[in-house]
């Protein structure tokens, strides 16, 4: 379970990041996914933190960008029994 100041420290890291070098979009991806996985219990507070990390106006569009959306969707299938 990630804390708050956790969180600043990866978000503090990950502008520094911006700051030295261009990173790419899968690798900003891929940090994000690392990092709501890592949250475990507290998904949706890291998916707050993500979205202002990445600039994101709200959190639909943070779970778009990390492939979420889309699992959601695929487990809502998964529950249909026909």
């Amino acid at each position: 379970m990630k804390t708050m100041e956790e969180f600043r420290e990866m978000r503090r890291k990950r502008q520094q990041m911006l700051e030295e070098e261009s990173i790419s979009v899968l690798e900003q991806s891929t940090f994000g996914r690392h990092v709501h996985e890592m949250a475990d219990s507290n998904g949706e507070m890291a998916l707050v933190m993500l979205s202002e990390l990445f600039n994101h106006s709200n959190i639909a569009i943070t779970k778009r960008y990390l492939g979420l959306r889309k699992e959601e969707i695929m487990h809502c299938y998964d529950l249909l029994d026909f």
